[in-house]
């Protein structure tokens, strides 16, 4: 009999077969890019989800991958997960070990969960101090361009917390829902809206409803 897990197993093996995040397999399959998140695998009140027969025949179509194929990816329950080094969901702190994205990758979408949390696949590893990673959730963003000078700089890896709380003049990552992906200076937030200065004296401040901002993640570190 199959199960839940080995039904969502399946999927997101296919995925890292294809090297895709289950967000992108959802999109080559012309399914809502949100589909296979894990937090979708599971109702609000704790009831599993599974994947529809209509989502799987067209996650099949979309990768030319057979039905034998998807079936030897599902797993025995209790045995081998994701491939070592990685986690089933969010990435828990290991040692000095944490997750690492560029930020036009962050951008692109299919790497958080609905909490702004790393998720999926397809992160690299850095080794940082431990005192940073031994927060949980923590991750490492990448610096790419000169849009953070003079503060920033390109090549450079910020350390951010998601989820924590965030207070005036605090340096944070901004998410928007459009996917755009900011390093800023927290200057106001109200219960509707943010106001960000720039890091970069050429780029001009920016104010954001919340409405539009999908996450917002706490500068706890910086390579500089």
């Amino acid at each position: 009999m199959l199960s839940h897990d080995q039904i969502w197993e399946a999927i997101d093996r296919l995925a890292e077969r294809r090297e895709l995040t289950p967000s992108g397999l959802a999109r080559r399959a012309g399914l809502d890019p949100t589909s296979f998140n894990k937090s979708k695998r599971l109702s609000a009140d704790g009831r599993l989800r599974w994947p529809s027969t209509e989502s799987i025949a067209k996650v099949l179509d979309a990768t030319g991958a057979s039905m034998e194929e998807f079936l030897a990816f599902m797993r025995p329950d209790g045995g081998p997960g994701q491939p070592a080094g990685q986690s089933d969901g969010a990435f828990p702190p290991q040692g000095s070990s944490i997750p690492l994205l560029g930020f036009a990758q962050a951008g692109a979408g299919g790497f958080f969960d609905d909490g702004g949390f790393p998720a999926g696949q397809g992160w690299d590893v850095v080794e940082f101090p431990a005192a940073p990673a031994q927060k949980a959730g923590v991750y490492a963003l990448e610096v790419q361009g000169e849009s953070m000078m003079p503060l920033y700089r390109d090549g450079d890896v910020l350390i951010v917390e998601p989820g924590a709380q965030v207070r005036r003049n605090d340096r944070i990552v901004v998410r928007t829902n459009e996917g755009e992906v900011m390093a800023k200076v927290l200057l106001r937030q109200s219960p509707r809206s943010i106001e960000l200065m720039s890091l970069n004296p050429e780029h001009p401040n920016r104010t954001l409803e919340l409405s539009d901002v999908d996450w917002i993640a706490r500068i706890i570190w910086a390579s500089q």
